[in-house]
């Protein structure tokens, strides 16, 4: 063990002088990550906490909790500018530095459950070409490989559906479009027609009836579900491996929840049971409102 950490600093010494690096925090030379930004790093991970409740998809109009998350930390700060230079800056040695921020948050949802699935959330197949790998599973494999993880099986069964299947899931959003047109124009021919009505009708003073669901308000994250609803599914023989089984579905980054409610959509409907999720970060939450 002594020899390899030998091995692995005289290695990081070489590439040093062969290839400058500079930390992604504090522009510090020698590291890709220096020691004081790594320390704060660890601060914002020291305490994992609830998260879903700064996701819109992940409530009911009452607030209710559809889906429980704990996040390892805020998205902000050192945690926010190593995850994104990890992400697509090809800083991809800073998996050592962010894994265990992530194993802790998985441990913290999980307690002491042997039975329980890790289930990732699958990149793109555009985002994986752009990058060469994907966040989330270079985390996993990392936690694996130091057997950070006992007794939890990490289960690779989500993949992003071909353009096809995600297709049926759009028809109903096209038709409730088109919907949506030909009441418009019903309704523009209906006040052109009340233009000729006497002036004391009803409709002439201001009285409207207006069509439940009409307003504007909630169309953007109505959106932003329609975006990724159908947009994953099972890879196949892998349904049977989530049969009947407690599963955690764990991402990078949550912030409207859409995502997460997807792969927990996809991950029911092979049988699994979603007793949650985890994310390594979580968008901060509106002003006024920060969490302990």
């Amino acid at each position: 063990m002594r020899l390899a950490q030998a091995l692995d600093d005289a290695v990081t010494e070489l590439l040093a002088v062969l290839a400058p690096v500079e930390c992604v925090c504090c522009g510090a030379e020698d590291s890709a990550l220096c020691g004081a930004c790594a320390r704060r790093l660890r601060l914002l991970c020291k305490r994992p906490f609830r998260a879903e409740g700064q996701a819109p998809a992940l409530l009911t109009v009452d607030g209710a909790v559809l889906l429980p998350v704990v996040a390892a930390g805020h998205y902000r700060d050192e945690l926010a500018q190593v995850l994104l230079s990890f992400k697509y800056l090809g800083q991809g040695q800073l998996a050592s530095t962010l894994a265990p921020a992530f194993g802790k948050a998985i441990r913290a949802a999980v307690g002491y459950r042997v039975d329980v699935c890790v289930v990732p959330v699958p990149s793109s197949n555009a985002a994986f070409r752009r990058r060469g790998f994907s966040p989330v599973h270079l985390l996993l494999g990392h936690l694996r490989r130091r057997g950070a993880l006992p007794g939890l099986e990490v289960k690779d069964a989500l993949k992003k559906a071909n353009p096809g299947i995600a297709a049926q899931t759009l028809v109903p959003a096209m038709l409730a479009r088109f919907q949506d047109v030909a009441d418009s124009i019903v309704e523009n021919a209906r006040r052109r027609a009340e233009a000729f009505q006497p002036a004391g009708d009803a409709q002439r003073a201001g009285v409207r009836v207006q069509r439940p669901g009409s307003g504007q308000k909630g169309l953007g994250r109505g959106d932003r579900a329609r975006r990724v609803r159908g947009s994953m599914t099972v890879r196949l023989f892998r349904g049977r491996a989530l049969q009947g089984r407690a599963c955690i579905i764990v991402d990078d980054v949550l912030t409207t929840g859409a995502t997460l409610a997807e792969a927990a959509r996809a991950v029911t409907a092979a049988g699994g049971t979603v007793c949650g999720a985890v994310v390594l970060a979580a968008t901060r939450p509106p002003a006024g409102n920060e969490l302990p």
